[in-house]
């Protein structure tokens, strides 16, 4: 009887667990009457003289011999490698946006052979840098839908259990109300939209800003410092960062003149204001009395003095950049007649 010769295995390695088909090659295989993986012998079908497809039973980590027996004698040995199972501890961080790009790093341990990582049913792309680390990139999330997907690492010792990577959505602004405030900021703003309660940031420009998420659908926000002119709010989430919606910064107001400077207690006289950004004055008071006025330009109002006892009162104007510094009108006392 001739000895039976193993030239190849394929696969030549497998879970610890056992269970992966191996096909042998070689020659004189068809009277083969034993298949061993190191001493444990394994379930087989002859398929030819040349070929056979093994069961490897379960073993350890680590490199056996497999052998073939037959009535001519034991084969040489080829070394199939017992793979220990993936283990996945930690992702981070556990969630981003449904469009996916987010680089998360994976934890655990038995990476270092690890062939495929899915988030979901999906495969990703990554790299492995050590027996316990993985970085990977997030897929997007299927048809772009949130919530959760689980995570899994395979190499040929097996598919490790899942952990829980969540797909925000993006968040979506619809509204800033007030739409506008001072370029000193401190306004309370009040944001309106969708998919808000995840907010890692908001910004007015490229201003952060203070805030507290109130709900889903909304956040309150304390406007900063800016320039005159319009900016963009956006929220930022683990979803991604909003589209914006604009909010204007307008400057204080400043008087510099009141003329005519005085008029009587009894009001009605025609009042010329002028000053600076008067453009957007939404108030003119004649000490705490609100006056009818008109806006003529960015430098000029006319309002009407109001009634009010004799004596000095301040003219103030009020916009959403704020109030401006007071100029005195002199209310007189008429003689009765």
């Amino acid at each position: 009887m001739t000895t039976p010769a193993l030239t190849g295995l394929s696969p030549n390695q497998g879970p610890t667990a056992g269970g992966t088909t191996v096909t042998l090659t070689g020659t004189n295989l068809g009277d083969v009457t034993t298949v061993r993986f190191g001493t444990t012998a394994a379930a087989f079908t002859i398929v030819s003289a040349t070929q056979i497809a093994a069961t490897a039973p379960p073993g350890s980590v680590g490199p056996v011999q497999v052998t073939a027996t037959s009535p001519g004698g034991t084969s040489g040995g080829l070394a199939f490698y017992y793979v220990a199972l993936p283990v996945l501890t930690g992702v981070s961080p556990g969630q981003g946006p449904t469009a996916g790009g987010t680089a998360v790093t994976l934890t655990g341990s038995n990476f270092s052979q690890v062939t495929t990582v899915r988030f979901g049913t999906t495969t990703a792309a990554f790299s492995v840098l050590s027996a316990t680390q993985i970085n990977s990139i997030a897929p997007s999330a299927p048809a772009g839908s949130p919530g959760p997907a689980q995570v899994t690492v395979t190499s040929p010792g097996g598919t490790s259990g899942g952990l829980a990577y969540y797909y925000v959505a993006l968040p979506v602004l619809t509204g800033v109300s007030p739409g506008q405030g001072p370029i000193a900021g401190g306004a309370a703003v009040t944001l309106t939209g969708a998919n808000l309660l995840n907010a890692t940031s908001v910004r007015f420009g490229t201003t952060a800003a203070a805030y507290s998420v109130v709900s889903a659908t909304q956040i309150t926000a304390t406007a900063p410092l800016g320039s005159t002119g319009f900016a963009q709010v956006t929220v930022i989430t683990p979803g991604g960062t909003s589209g914006g919606v604009g909010y204007q910064y307008v400057a204080l107001p400043v008087l510099t003149g009141v003329s005519p400077g005085e008029g009587p207690t009894a009001g009605g006289t025609t009042v010329t204001l002028t000053g600076t950004n008067l453009g957007d004055v939404s108030a003119v008071r004649f000490g705490t009395t609100a006056a009818a006025f008109s806006v003529v330009s960015a430098t000029q109002i006319t309002a009407t003095a109001p009634t009010g006892s004799a004596g000095a009162v301040q003219v103030t104007v009020i916009s959403a950049g704020g109030t401006s510094a007071g100029l005195t009108y002199t209310r007189i006392q008429l003689p009765s007649i």
